[in-house]
């Protein structure tokens, strides 16, 4: 070795014995320094704001956020979960991905065990119950967001149909699955325009309201079950399509966008948090939308989220202080004005900023109340471990009847397509 690299391997040894004396062995939990939380988010949220608001509270605390893309958040945190090692101290899971880590409970706290039972009535019963085991005696995380789903209509569009364009008389005409096939027929005479922008909206109508869907909780595949409700979905959609009632403008794609703006389809049935896409991405559409109820059949939630300490966190008390606090009714209203969060604590929705909350986009309507009457009408559901890999095929059945394919034909080979994977 030269005398000056073994000069430079003298400085790094001692600057690591320096830094070794000075933070100890236990750098990344506790100790002199104080606290240190790594928390996994994804989505726009104000958690980073919060965060540092938490800290300003608890200078002994640092909390360290990595915001990702939803689908590398959920691979990564699986990885990490599955190796045991490498995990954050706090992770949030949104809630179609839940069921996926059910079978690695022993990988995550039971927030029962921190005393999470003592703020369970702060939160709506069916948002809680989805982050129980199957005994009930094992939570899995706090309630963050919801998304609950409510009816975006296009009022000009309701006018050249001559339909009403008030929320509360438009919620009143159509409030049964029949009422929207017949003010679909009504669009359509009138205007020449599909009533629902894609297959899969239409689908969604009544799957995001089934309580049990694809799986049972023993994880058996429901759907060649006879009246099984996914089936009945399908049907709806796809005699929604036949019908002429159903656009082909899939989600997220500019030409969607496009429609939203022109006002190329009627109703949009979405969640709260669709409130502020809009207003980024239509922004001609500006005045021209409203939100009411949708028909009761139809009451679902799409989105929203849990907060989870996995098992190897060395900090889980601290982790779960700064989880109840973020999570908090107040801090839940933060949440909504700041970043269109929909609360899952329902006192919120009697609080003064929410009641009066008024939504410029939608020409001054306060949306909160409809999606908030909503939010006390949605079901407990189990979605179960593959949820997503199964629901994307349905959908491509769906997508398939609507390029001409027959629909029993589609709905077999989508069965057969989602046995061979459960098979792998």
């Amino acid at each position: 070795m030269s005398k000056k690299k073994g000069l430079l391997a003298g400085m790094l040894l001692s600057a690591s014995a320096f830094l070794f004396a000075c933070n100890g062995d236990d750098s990344q939990a506790s100790g002199e320094n104080g606290t240190t939380l790594d928390f996994w988010v994804f989505g726009a949220t104000n958690y980073e704001s919060l965060a540092e608001e938490y800290e300003s509270e608890n200078p002994d605390v640092t909390i360290n956020i990595k915001n990702s893309e939803l689908g590398d958040h959920h691979n990564s945190l699986f990885t990490s979960i599955s190796a045991g090692t490498g995990a954050p101290d706090l992770t949030m899971i949104e809630v179609d991905q839940l069921d996926r880590y059910r079978e690695a409970q022993d990988r995550f706290v039971n927030l029962y065990d921190l005393g999470a039972d003592e703020i369970q009535d702060q939160y709506l019963d069916w948002k809680w119950n989805m982050a129980e085991n199957g005994e009930g005696d094992f939570l899995f995380g706090l309630p963050t967001d919801i998304g609950p789903k409510a009816m975006y209509y296009h009022t000009g569009v309701f006018e050249n149909a001559g339909l009403p364009t008030d929320p509360d008389e438009v919620s009143s005409m159509i409030s049964t699955p029949d009422e929207f096939a017949e003010a679909a027929s009504t669009v359509l005479d009138e205007t020449g325009k599909p009533m629902v922008d894609s297959m899969e909206m239409a689908f969604r109508a009544n799957m995001d309201a089934l309580e049990v869907s694809y799986f049972n909780r023993d994880g058996e595949l429901l759907l060649g079950d006879e009246g099984n409700g996914v089936k009945e979905a399908y049907d709806y959609a796809v005699e929604l399509h036949q019908e002429g009632y159903v656009g082909n403008f899939e989600m997220w794609t500019p030409e969607w966008a496009n429609a939203l703006n022109k006002g190329e389809f009627a109703v949009e049935m979405a969640p709260a948090w669709l409130k502020g896409y809009m207003t980024e991405n239509a922004p001609e559409g500006k005045g021209n939308w409203k939100v009411t109820t949708l028909p009761t059949d139809f009451a679902g939630n799409w989105g929203g989220s849990y907060v989870a300490i996995p098992a190897e966190s060395e900090v889980q008390e601290e982790a779960y202080a700064f989880a109840k606090w973020l999570l908090s009714p107040e801090n839940q209203l933060k949440s909504f004005t700041e970043s269109g969060l929909f609360p899952s604590a329902p006192s919120v929705y009697e609080m003064d900023e929410f009641v009066n909350s008024e939504d410029e986009y939608f020409g001054g309507q306060n949306t909160a109340a409809y999606f908030a009457k909503a939010a006390e009408e949605i079901p407990a559901v189990y979605k179960g471990p593959k949820y997503v890999t199964v629901n994307n095929e349905v959908l491509t059945a769906l997508r398939n009847v609507q390029e001409g394919g027959d629909p029993e034909e589609e709905w077999n080979a989508a069965i057969t397509r989602i046995e061979d994977i459960l098979k792998r």
